[in-house]
């Protein structure tokens, strides 16, 4: 018996992780933590007690992973994040704040860094591009800051566990640095924010 086993091919008794596929699409839900600045109040000429605060959306992100550097395998890609918060003020207390709906847009390119196998990896990764970020009251129209394109960085990190063959959970935690928005003759300018986005959800193969 013994020569009958030692002749077995390695692949018989053990099987090598499968390697980071090629391609893989990210669909999350997510948790933003807007500021609660006088300065962004400002900005848009409203409260701080009328801004909205933490807000939900969803992202989804494509990723294509062409090489491998020793360990790390690098992956291309793009991401769209949109989160939305909404605010009604109590009236019969607070009779002259308005509803406000807070919006924050952004979609880009991703650079990757991944390091594990095609059954679960984890990843820093970053871009940089330009976002939307809306505070507009009910029934008022966007004023300037609130169409602005505003150059943004995007960085963070995260994970993907196949316990299915094509199906994964996976959690992605990202910053994004946002430029101030430009000043104009009525308001000042906004100021320079990091959100911070905790995105939860599957991940396909």
């Amino acid at each position: 018996m013994l020569p009958v086993v030692l002749g077995l091919p390695r692949s018989a008794y053990a099987q090598e992780p499968p390697p980071i596929p090629r391609f893989v699409l990210d669909l999350h839900g997510t948790v933003t933590s807007f500021p609660d600045s006088p300065i962004l109040a400002a900005s848009r000429a409203l409260s701080q007690t009328e801004l909205p605060g933490t807000g939900l959306g969803g992202a989804v992100a494509a990723h294509f992973y062409p090489f491998k550097v020793g360990p790390v395998t690098v992956g291309l890609g793009g991401r769209v994040s949109t989160s939305r918060a909404h605010r009604t003020p109590d009236r019969t207390t607070q009779p002259t704040l308005r509803p406000v709906a807070e919006r924050f847009t952004y979609f880009g390119p991703q650079l990757s860094l991944n390091f594990g196998t095609g059954s679960g990896w984890s990843y820093l990764s970053g871009g940089i591009n330009a976002s939307t970020w809306s505070l507009v009251p009910e029934g008022a129209s966007p004023l300037p800051p609130d169409e602005e394109r505003l150059k943004t960085l995007d960085y963070g990190g995260g994970a993907r566990w196949f316990a299915r063959p094509h199906l994964a959970f996976s959690f992605d935690v990202r910053f994004y640095a946002i430029n101030p928005s430009s000043p104009t003759a009525a308001l000042p300018g906004g100021p320079r924010t990091t959100l911070l986005v905790f995105g939860v959800g599957v991940s396909v193969k």
